[in-house]
């Protein structure tokens, strides 16, 4: 599974990035929107998780440009944020994310266990509307 972090926290890029490489899975890592929007297009990740403030864009207008992208909008998102405030997790799961973790609330080892089952439940969901009745 390819993991695409957009986050300007290094040091948050670098625990979570070391556990899911550890877990078997390729990270890559952009410090910044406009950046994460890009490597999203190029890399096609399985999965993304996005902090809510950014350095030049808002997680959640990041969020849109990628739900409004053909290339991208099919990829699932997930926030990764210090801001829970019910407003901005609200606008983020109407925006299309499909969960919002607070990062000084969750572990690396549940976060990776979560992501595997989003990406599991996206995959189902799509080879089920694949097959015939």
């Amino acid at each position: 599974m390819k993991v695409l972090l957009i986050d300007d926290d290094e040091a948050l890029i670098t625990v979570f990035g070391t556990s899911f490489r550890t877990h078997g899975h390729d990270v890559v890592s952009a410090p910044n929107g406009k950046t994460g929007f890009e490597k999203a297009k190029t890399q096609k990740p399985d999965i993304i998780l996005l902090d809510q403030v950014l350095p030049d864009i808002q997680g959640n207008e990041v969020l849109k440009m990628l739900k409004d992208d053909l290339e991208t909008k099919t990829i699932p998102v997930a926030m990764l944020s210090n801001f829970g405030q019910d407003e901005l997790v609200q606008q983020a799961i109407n925006g299309g994310a499909v969960d919002y973790f607070l990062k000084y609330q969750v572990e690396p080892d549940y976060l990776e266990d979560k992501i595997k089952q989003i990406v599991k439940n996206i995959q189902d969901q799509s080879n089920n509307k694949e097959q015939p009745f």
